[in-house]
């Protein structure tokens, strides 16, 4: 059974999410956009299916969804509390529903036939192990139609110890000059969020759920599209970097 919460309450808490993540990631709204122009160049500006991975609240579909009119967007994610946060604000275009992305199967949960134009991802699959990842991406190769695209929007490092540790320096630099290195840790959000007895629902379907997390991958940016080109797509390179930050592109 699905818990929701009062929007006014999940406004508040998507709030401080966007915040503690720019924390981390301080080019986010600009890294985005860079996927929405991703979409839209394989895509255009009509009727388009777009699946996003690992959505968490929807903060990437909704920005979809309001930037792209007639975009369908289905949100897929394992975490019941973060998902209930994004029902409660979401565009009508946008679905969010409970799947894990680790089971081959999750695609029946989406409801759409395909193939589907885009997949995206933001922040999401380093969970994953190699394993795993490699079989979602077969999954992505047989559900994408030729010419659509995956795009995958995370910190992916570069697999050369003195190159990472630079691109490292340049992303906290850019996170002081924007000022948002003083912003909420991701683990005070969890703690605050599980103090709010608002959030009661949501927050006992998640203990409910059991939610895991197998690590860090630790793939870099080149490994990530080896694996794409290995699993079907034609090519799979980044087209947008800020440091360790990247916007990875596969073209089925």
């Amino acid at each position: 059974m699905r818990q929701t919460v009062q929007s006014a309450v999940a406004t508040r808490w998507l709030e401080r999410w966007d915040a503690q993540q720019e924390r981390y990631v301080p080019d986010r709204e600009e890294r985005f956009r860079v996927v929405i122009d991703v979409v839209t160049a394989a895509a255009g500006d009509g009727p388009a299916t777009v699946v996003d991975l690992g959505c968490g609240p929807g903060s990437l579909s909704q920005r979809l969804a309001d930037a792209l009119p007639e975009v369908q967007v289905v949100g897929v994610d394992a975490d019941p509390l973060l998902l209930g946060l994004g029902r409660a604000n979401t565009n009508p275009r946008v679905r969010l529903i409970e799947a894990n992305l680790a089971d081959p199967g999750w695609t029946d949960a989406t409801g759409l036939p395909g193939p589907w134009d885009a997949a995206v991802s933001s922040t999401a699959l380093h969970w994953l192990s190699p394993d795993d990842l490699g079989q979602l991406y077969r999954v992505l190769a047989r559900n994408l139609r030729p010419g659509g695209v995956f795009v995958n929007a995370d910190n992916m490092g570069l697999g050369q110890p003195a190159l990472d540790g630079i691109a490292d320096a340049v992303r906290r630099a850019r996170t002081r000059r924007v000022g948002t290195q003083d912003n909420e840790e991701w683990s005070a959000w969890w703690q605050a969020l599980r103090a709010d007895d608002e959030l009661a629902p949501l927050i006992d379907a998640r203990s409910n759920a059991a939610i895991a997390h197998s690590g860090e991958n630790g793939l870099t940016v080149w490994q990530h599209a080896e694996l794409l080109r290995q699993a079907g797509f034609a090519e799979a390179g980044p087209v947008w970097q800020f440091g360790d930050d990247h916007v990875l592109v596969a073209v089925r």
